[in-house]
């Protein structure tokens, strides 16, 4: 029964595999993965491991944690869920902790870089946390149930914090839950690997008219982004929903677009750097008689759910890490998205009715059937360190690391002293994980303490990893001195530009 005086439709019902019902606040019942609930509910009773196919905006990353927290094999246990990307992890939480009349940091919670409300029952991590976690508790005492969204992404801190999770299921807790939900990755190849049950939910979307406007000859990108979106507001109702490879590209699209668009358009940016009230704000619907253009990176392909978009304009980039194993650094590319990627971003227009897209380039392109791995192209220095700290052992994982990148990791590692002549972590290799960066850097901190600069060591290292200390109130430039003078003003508590 409802609670006396709560109207119908803010309830859903959940059915269990024991027939036993339960109710939730503020579920929307008519999400497509409610179809698939029964049987991966069952699944997960029968089973250790399961795979949970579903496309973006079937409802996946707020309803299932939910609807799982009753299943006697979680005896109340915590469910712990892993987001790869920070704006998804606190959307998720707080969507999920309002279901239940709450605020994050009550029953629902989540815990990422520099922030953190920890939650009883459902906590939201982002990668390195999870590492962490595992890191230092490898029984994960307290938590049932390991949830990792969004894995067709393929971050290497994601199929690391699996190999560990596997890992340690099968040595210390074989009654741990795994659950590995993605949304366009071969569920069938990942469930063979993992030994895993797989249950499909078909989502629900509208057909999406997909076109093409390839660039002109020496077009820049933003100017190229904004053609299209005005054809796109032209051949479409409601929000449009572009996206761009970066924060650069984002600017320069926003500016020109504030001069190209009608009034009653408005332009909402949504990219990782964002305050979090800026963040919230690109989550919101436009207001009555008005439209927006949302201008985001590949955070929304997937990871979170814009309201109002009937149209997509895909750059058809992303910006990813690559490794050069020659200079020894990973440096952030723009490269040419999968088809998977663009089939996703595609489907973002069609799930409000009949949705437009319109595709940057030209329909001869060919494009790479689905995402590299990340641990294909990356720096494994971090990797290699944690396989150290975890002893060595010989973890699992659906992409081997390379061993030429792996070799030169641990002998990168040896000469910071983090390793002994036979790759096992010492004293000093511990010291830099607790830094939570690239060793490289972290050794820089551990030895910055030695001497009088030890006191700038933390802002430089902020510059090192591209933290924009303007806030994004100004463009964002090669200009180290700039960033520097903003980081000693912070540090000082003077207002920017202020003399010394």
């Amino acid at each position: 029964m409802r609670p006396h005086g709560l109207p119908r439709h803010r309830f859903a019902i959940l059915r269990r595999p024991d027939e036993h019902w339960r109710t939730c606040l503020n579920i929307d019942p008519t999400l497509p993965i409610h179809e698939a609930l029964p049987a991966l509910q069952s699944s997960l009773a029968a089973r250790s491991r399961v795979v949970l196919e579903a496309p973006p905006g079937a409802g996946k990353t707020t309803v299932v944690p939910l609807a799982l927290l009753d299943a006697p094999w979680l005896a109340g246990q915590k469910i712990l869920m892993l987001e790869p990307r920070r704006i998804a992890a606190r959307s998720a939480a707080t969507y999920m902790a309002r279901q239940l009349g709450e605020e994050p940091g009550g029953r629902i919670g989540y815990r990422i870089r520099f922030e953190a409300r920890p939650g009883k029952r459902i906590e939201v991590l982002t990668e390195g946390i999870l590492t962490r976690l595992i890191q230092d508790d490898p029984m994960l005492d307290g938590v049932g149930c390991l949830i990792f969204d969004e894995f067709h992404e393929r971050h290497l801190a994601t199929d690391l914090g699996l190999a560990l999770a596997l890992d340690a299921q099968a040595g210390l807790r074989e009654d741990l839950r795994i659950l590995v939900m993605s949304a366009t990755l071969d569920g069938e190849r990942l469930a063979t690997w993992l030994d895993a049950t797989r249950v499909v939910s078909a989502g629900r979307s509208f057909p999406v008219t997909v076109e093409h406007l390839p660039g002109k000859r020496e077009e820049r990108i933003h100017v190229h982004l904004a053609r299209g979106v005005e054809q796109a507001l032209e051949r479409s109702e409601g929000d449009v929903l572009a996206f761009l490879p970066g924060r650069r590209e984002i600017d320069d699209s926003a500016q020109i677009l504030a001069a190209r668009l009608p009034a009653n358009v408005d332009v909402v940016l949504l990219h990782g750097e964002l305050a979090i009230e800026a963040q919230a704000a690109a989550m919101t619907p436009a207001a009555p008689g008005r439209r927006r253009v949302v201008l985001a990176t590949n955070v929304a392909e997937s990871s979170l759910t814009l309201p109002g978009v009937r149209a997509v304009v895909d750059s058809g980039l992303a910006r990813e890490p690559r490794f050069d194993p020659n200079a020894g650094f990973t440096r952030l590319d723009t490269v040419a998205i999968s088809m998977a990627s663009a089939t996703q971003r595609a489907g973002r227009a069609g799930r409000l009715g009949p949705g437009y897209a319109l595709r940057l380039w030209s329909p001869d392109k060919r494009l790479e059937s689905e995402r590299r791995a990340e641990i294909v192209d990356a720096d494994l220095a971090p990797l290699a360190l944690e396989l150290a700290a975890w002893g060595g052992a010989d973890l699992r994982f659906l992409d081997t690391p390379p061993p030429g990148h792996l070799a030169q990791a641990r002998e990168l590692l040896q000469s910071l002293g983090a390793l002994d002549s036979a790759a096992r972590i010492n004293a000093h290799g511990r010291e830099l994980m607790r830094i939570g960066t690239h060793p490289r850097l972290a050794n820089l901190v551990v030895h910055g303490r030695r001497d009088a600069a030890a006191g700038w060591v933390p802002e430089l290292l902020a510059l090192l990893e591209a933290r924009d200390p303007l806030g994004g109130e100004e463009r964002w430039s090669e200009d180290w001195r700039a960033r520097l003078n903003a980081l000693i003003a912070m540090r000082l508590r003077r207002p920017l530009g202020s003399a010394s």
